[in-house]
């Protein structure tokens, strides 16, 4: 299927007022046409598995289409060069949390990316890192519990970054990982307790936000 195409479909499916409104959700839609997320993964369904396409549409730069692309690539030919390609173009959080969540995660570099990206200067990157934690807690359900207790550590060591966008997904990455099982739950719970011993205001935010919904069930 051409690049082309999709793009025209795509634009097609755009609405201005879902576009204006993308900004209230903290997107950024610079490149954006103003395509809702179910539309897009509609028209994955019917384009099915297309790495070509997905490379294709990748190079853009147009938002949507970029979100279509990680609906569409096969993990299997997903290469690390591709997914450091990929996570340094992102300027979005949806975009890092789709790439992460419908592919990055289903790749054998996910555990390696997340240790490296978590450490990064750039704010998507090191989202990123944190991003394929949650996802990798919800998603590969028959993993040993020693990969998330290895995560643990390194939520706790970055719990101080202020930014918006990375301390959300330490969040997240600290609550996935809580819930898998009992026995993650009280370890999530310590590391929860010991993040919030930190000096910073990020450090209490993300282990009282951790702390309010582990404890609730």
């Amino acid at each position: 299927m051409d690049v082309q195409i999709i793009i025209d479909e795509l634009k097609q499916l755009a609405e201005p007022s879902y576009l204006k409104g993308m900004q209230r959700f903290g997107i950024d839609n610079t490149t954006a046409l103003g395509v809702r997320l179910p539309h897009i993964r509609k028209l994955a369904r019917v384009i099915k598995k297309d790495h070509e396409l997905a490379l294709g549409l990748w190079d853009t730069g147009i938002h949507e289409a970029r979100i279509l692309a990680t609906i569409i690539a096969d993990p299997k030919q997903v290469s690390s060069e591709l997914i450091d390609k990929w996570t340094h173009d992102f300027y979005s959080w949806d975009i890092c949390d789709q790439a992460c969540g419908n592919l990055f995660v289903y790749t054998p570099f996910a555990l390696g990316k997340a240790m490296k990206y978590s450490t990064s200067n750039h704010e998507f990157v090191k989202r990123a890192g944190f991003v394929l934690m949650a996802e990798y807690a919800v998603h590969q359900k028959k993993v040993p519990e020693e990969i998330f207790t290895a995560f643990l550590p390194v939520i706790e060591r970055e719990a101080w970054d202020e930014r918006n966008f990375v301390k959300k997904a330490i969040n997240w990455a600290l609550r996935q990982i809580g819930k898998r099982n009992n026995i993650l739950k009280l370890t999530a719970i310590e590391t929860a307790n010991k993040i919030l011993l930190q000096p910073t205001r990020s450090a209490k935010w993300i282990a009282t936000n951790a702390l309010n919904e582990l404890l609730s069930k």
